[in-house]
């Protein structure tokens, strides 16, 4: 590339960087200057705050991938992209512990199940469905060295059924779920440095990665401190914003809560995988949202009793009401279903419509119900059980490969590294 190119894309990056900093100026004025302004406007200058504080620190993770292996970039990728995600979370978690027995709890829990189910019942479709539409092909085939991932997944997926059993998250909880998070990165880090032919970032990562490593190590760590201090400075307002926003237009506190907070933490993330799925690489843009489900049913569950214990002044379990409960219990099923689909090491249009009519079943079931607490919770409950029928089958179906999986996701055991599969789950 000229170096007349390199100059104008390097301008053509700058201005986005701009413009990610420029839109976060409202919802910063606005917080350090203590503007009194409506709920709903509040709610969304913190949000496009808080979207474009995602954005930069997607833009500086993906270009630092190429210093270590694909799995273990793209899973420190996922972590941090969801730092919005984790800090209205936290939030709650921290106002739950501080104010015992109201609402905070439900809505700490509604936003962690919200952010989980969108995750892979509306992200992992989209890859696939996005594919199909570009390529024409019907599946999104994964590597042998997403199979850690897998396995990983499924480790979260089944433990996460005993804190079903429990009704409630403690930290015990927090120490499996960190130490089943620690022990995938560290089987990650194991992966060798990424050996595809088509290793070019996409998007303004793309300019990022270009230039000379101490230069790029200065813009990355600038844009991760500004987009970190601004997540931290936004997520109060954000969250107590969306709290009397429901009030204000007579929504569902709960609902608002569940299904639209989690969209300033998870745009970021599923924007950039959508421009990797139309440049042709849907096995990255998959992984990144499987790394993303990981990293939010384990660490993401997992801190939730520690700041509520941290707010709360003392050792607590978080609780979990029936109606709770049963969004854990639907939350844990989906992920279970979502595992069995992989198993072949691919995603298949069948597969990922069967993900999002089924998802989308269950949030218009919420709406439709949502005057109606024993109704939705029934009916919530009938759903998770069919994940976990359908999810029964699939595993019953693949058994041969889950013993070769777990040696080769646990082990790094060379013999047992599966290969790719033709054909849809």
């Amino acid at each position: 590339m000229s170096s007349a190119s390199d100059s104008t894309d390097l301008k053509r990056f700058g201005s986005y960087v701009a413009l990610a900093i420029v839109v976060t100026v409202p919802g910063l004025s606005a917080r350090l200057l203590g503007m009194q302004i409506g709920p709903l406007l509040h709610a969304l200058l913190s949000g496009v705050a808080i979207l474009a504080a995602g954005f930069l620190l997607s833009w500086g993770m993906e270009a630092a991938e190429e210093h270590v292996s694909r799995g273990f970039a793209v899973a420190l990728l996922a972590l941090l992209t969801v730092l919005p995600e984790y800090a209205v979370d936290v939030y709650y978690t921290l106002q739950a512990g501080r104010h015992i027995g109201s609402d905070y709890v439900q809505f700490a829990a509604a936003n962690m199940t919200g952010a989980n189910r969108l995750l892979v019942g509306f992200g992992w479709p989209l890859i696939v469905l996005l594919f199909w539409w570009r390529s024409g092909k019907r599946n999104v085939q994964l590597s042998p060295d997403n199979v850690p991932e897998i396995v990983y997944l499924s480790l979260a997926s089944l433990y996460s059924f005993v804190i079903t059993l429990k009704g409630r998250i403690d930290l015990l909880d927090t120490a499996v779920l960190a130490g089943i998070f620690a022990a995938y990165l560290w089987r990650l880090s194991k992966l060798p440095k990424d050996q595809e032919e088509d290793n070019e970032e996409v998007g303004p990562s793309a300019v990022l990665a270009r230039l000379p490593r101490g230069r790029q190590f200065v813009i990355i760590a600038t844009m991760a401190a500004f987009a970190g201090l601004t997540i931290l400075a936004e997520a109060a307002p954000f969250a107590e914003s969306l709290v009397a926003t429901g009030t204000l237009l007579g929504i569902n506190k709960f609902l608002l809560i569940q299904w639209v907070a989690p969209l300033a933490g998870e745009s970021p993330e599923i924007i950039i995988t959508i421009l990797f799925t139309l440049s042709l690489k849907p096995t990255i843009a998959l992984g990144a949202l499987i790394s993303d489900k990981i990293n939010q049913w384990t660490l993401l569950v997992g801190a939730l009793p520690l700041f509520y214990s941290l707010g709360a002044g003392t050792v607590s379990a978080l609780p979990l009401d029936a109606r709770q409960h049963e969004e854990f219990f639907l939350t844990a099923a989906q992920s279970l279903f979502a595992v069995a689909l992989l198993l072949r090491l691919q995603l298949s249009v069948m597969s990922a419509l069967v993900l999002l009519v089924l998802f989308l079943l269950q949030v218009g079931t919420v709406f439709v119900f949502r005057e109606n607490e024993a109704r939705t919770v029934s009916t919530l409950t009938g759903m998770a059980w069919m994940y976990l029928l359908l999810a029964l089958g699939l595993f019953i179906w693949n058994r041969t490969r889950l013993a070769n999986y777990f040696r080769s996701g646990l082990l790094n055991h060379p013999a047992s590294r599966p290969e790719r599969e033709a054909g849809e789950v």
